[in-house]
């Protein structure tokens, strides 16, 4: 048995892994990932020249830098760390440290990811797609659809929220004279946004195969029993055209809003005035798409400015 009191760095490191095999009973690939984590803090204290006994909150900050700055992800210092407090826990409760070196330390946030949008041209392909072998009813609601979600940016449940006609009781309706959409948003506010003509002309098509459908059910979009469609059918029909128009990614519905306040950004820069068309209450929350903008320029400068562009070998 080890004798902690007087065991070297190696010891207690051994020690502990055969507490969490036996007496945790762990299982053994968790115990290999211990294993990993505590070589690193060992390879971090003798690089540093300082035994783990006295390791300091200052020395575990310092090679948290080291592991994100070589590009380790946050996720991965939070396990990592997860275990280095494992450990020193376990030699607070043998007498072994009087701190515990990890206990206030955290790892770096996790950066928000970016929103997926499509690109200009595979938008464009998935809005102006038909599906011939589908009831053409069913191909102008979906039309209708695709168009409303790329060309407004309306969320999903403010376009399943859409009725036929303005009344007291409607949540949202297109006013097809004005070319505009009024929606009930996040926190019951209401807006209003464009509607292009591309997506008039497609509610046009589809108020026309409507007719054939329509039962009581004041909706816009319903099925062919009449009821209101659910935002997980319209999911479900989307992911369908995408398919069949040829797209590699798998669309939903907020990737077309994030598609449409991307592009209009990119067309405008106009930052205030995609937050109104979105409505989103904070600038901040819009300010995301700038980041989405930024890759479309570098993409543009990588592949047209002569200087971002990898030189070939001369005379080969």
């Amino acid at each position: 048995m080890i004798d902690l009191a007087r065991a070297d760095d190696a010891g207690l490191i051994e020690a502990y892994l055969a507490h969490v095999r036996v007496g945790k009973r762990l299982a053994e690939r968790t115990v290999a990932l211990y294993t990993e984590d505590l070589v690193k803090l060992a390879h971090f204290a003798r690089e540093a020249a300082v035994p783990l006994r006295q390791v300091q909150p200052a020395h575990v900050r310092r090679w948290i830098a080291q592991m994100h700055s070589a590009g380790r992800s946050p996720r991965g210092i939070a396990l990592i760390l997860s275990g280095w407090r494992g450990f020193y826990t376990w030699l607070g409760r043998q007498g072994i440290v009087q701190h515990h070196p990890v206990q206030d330390v955290r790892a770096p946030k996790a950066g928000k990811p970016l929103p997926k949008a499509l690109a200009v041209d595979d938008a464009v392909r998935l809005a102006e797609h038909t599906q011939p072998d589908d009831d053409p009813g069913l191909e102008a609601r979906d039309a209708c659809i695709t168009e409303l979600l790329y060309g407004s940016g309306l969320r999903i449940g403010e376009l399943v929220g859409l009725d036929v006609a303005a009344s007291a009781t409607a949540r949202g309706w297109i006013d097809h004279d004005a070319g505009e959409a009024h929606v009930l948003g996040k926190g019951s506010k209401r807006r209003s946004v464009p509607v292009g003509r591309a997506a008039l002309a497609a509610l046009k098509r589809w108020l026309e195969a409507r007719n054939a459908w329509a039962r009581d059910d004041a909706a816009l979009f319903i099925g062919q029993r009449g009821q209101r469609l659910t935002p997980q059918h319209i999911r479900v029909r989307l992911k369908r055209r995408a398919l069949q128009a040829g797209l590699a990614t798998p669309v939903h519905p907020h990737m077309l809003r994030h598609s449409f306040a991307s592009h209009v950004l990119q067309s405008s820069g106009d930052l205030r005035a995609v937050q109104e068309l979105l409505g989103h209450a904070n600038i901040g929350t819009t300010q995301v798409y700038t980041r989405l903008d930024f890759q479309h320029l570098a993409q543009v400068y990588d592949a047209a400015h002569p200087r971002a562009q990898s030189r070939k070998p001369r005379g080969k």
